[in-house]
This record gives structure tokens, sequence and C-alpha cells, in this order.
């Protein structure tokens, strides 16, 4: 429960904690933040890490002096665009075991059904539609790799869609995160961003049941 309380308290006061980082580790928070993006796209298991409205902040905090926007940038695209190839090659690996419906510790098979109907929308796009929609983001590398999508054609779709995740979400903090009416409700602000990223997730989850539904009456 204690866990629980300082990851909801990290979100709500993002932009404090952001600064108590710089403050204690200086250029090290580079490398912080890359590893945490880099998880956070890379791994099926920590879809929980802070994604979007992290960037934002980041990016506020490059405007205000603390950072430098360019090294932000490019760090920050390399670890999005590291961090799906890994997942696709996890995918890859674990392929055998996914397809023949077998449990995988950590993994919730809804988190991948949800993204496998991505995938039946979208397509191979589905890759940089789901950077802007958390737990999407985690698993659709990963089950590219499971479908054996041609690594370079995910490869393209990667780099698209890490290059403007990253591009949209940091810029948007450092152009806007400075405001004053932003500064003065900054955690509305972020309560805004993961709101409005996971309600694609919501609508297509809603969509889905009702399909489900109007199916069974019938």
């Amino acid at each position: 429960m204690e866990i629980l309380t300082h990851f909801i308290d990290f979100f709500i006061h993002l932009d404090h904690h952001l600064n108590e980082l710089v403050a204690n580790y200086g250029t090290w928070t580079y490398l912080i933040v890359f590893l945490i993006v880099f998880c956070e796209t890379g791994f099926v298991v920590t879809p929980f890490l802070p994604g979007d409205s992290l960037l934002f902040a980041l990016g506020a905090l490059a405007a205000g002096g603390p950072l430098e926007l360019k090294w932000l940038l490019i760090l920050l695209m390399a670890a999005a665009i590291l961090g799906d190839t890994v997942n696709y090659w996890i995918g890859h690996l674990l392929a055998p075991k996914v397809l023949a419906n077998k449990k995988i510790h950590f993994v919730k098979r809804e988190h991948i059904e949800r993204t496998h109907q991505f995938f039946e929308k979208y397509g191979g796009k589905t890759i940089i539609i789901a950077r802007f929609i958390p737990i999407i983001r985690t698993f659709a590398p990963f089950l590219a790799g499971v479908g054996e999508m041609t690594y370079w054609r995910f490869a393209l779709y990667n780099v698209t869609g890490g290059i403007s995740w990253i591009t949209f979400f940091v810029l948007g903090g450092y152009f806007f995160g400075n405001l004053p009416v932003v500064k003065r409700n900054f955690t509305l602000v972020i309560f805004a961003i993961i709101s409005i990223s996971i309600l694609p997730g919501i609508f297509e989850y809603l969509r889905h049941r009702k399909s489900h539904k109007y199916t069974y009456e019938v």
C-alpha cells in the first residue's frame, strides 16, 4: 500500500519530483529518464511507468533551464525506438507460447487481446497509433513480434512512431508547460493528459463489449 501511495504521489506531483531528481542527480537525470522510457516501451511487465505525462513535464523543465531540450529529444527518441525494438524481439521469442495460448507470468491476457483488436482494425499502423495510448503502447511491439511482422516494416513504423511521440509531448511541454495558467494548474494538466491518452483504449473496450453483447442477444 505504501508503494502504491508513493507511486500515485509521483504522478500527482510529477513536476516537483523531476525538479528534485535534477537537483539530486544532475546530468544523471538524462540516464534515469532514458531508462524509464526504455522500460515503459520495452517490457510488457512495466506498462504502469509514466509516459505521456513524463514527456510533457520534462519538456516544461527543459524550458525552465535545468535540462537541455536537444539532449532530451535525442536520448528519449533513442529510448523509445530501442524499447520497441527489444519488445518486438521478446514477442518473437515468446511467440510459440502466446500462439499456443499458454500463460505468461506477469502478462495479462486481456491486454494482449485488446492490443490484438487494434491490430485487426489498424494493421501495421498500430505501432504508430499505439505510441499515444498507454498499455497498448507497451503491447503493440510485443504482438508485432509474436505475429512475425517483417522486421524492416516494423522498424519503419517504430522509428516514425517513436520520433512523433517524443516530439509531440516534449515540445508540447517545452512551449506550453511554463505558461502561467499551466504552471498554476500543472497537476490538473497532467491528469488531463493521462485521461485523454487512455480515452481511445476505453472507447475501443466499450465498443468491443457492445458488439459482443449484441452478438449474444442475437
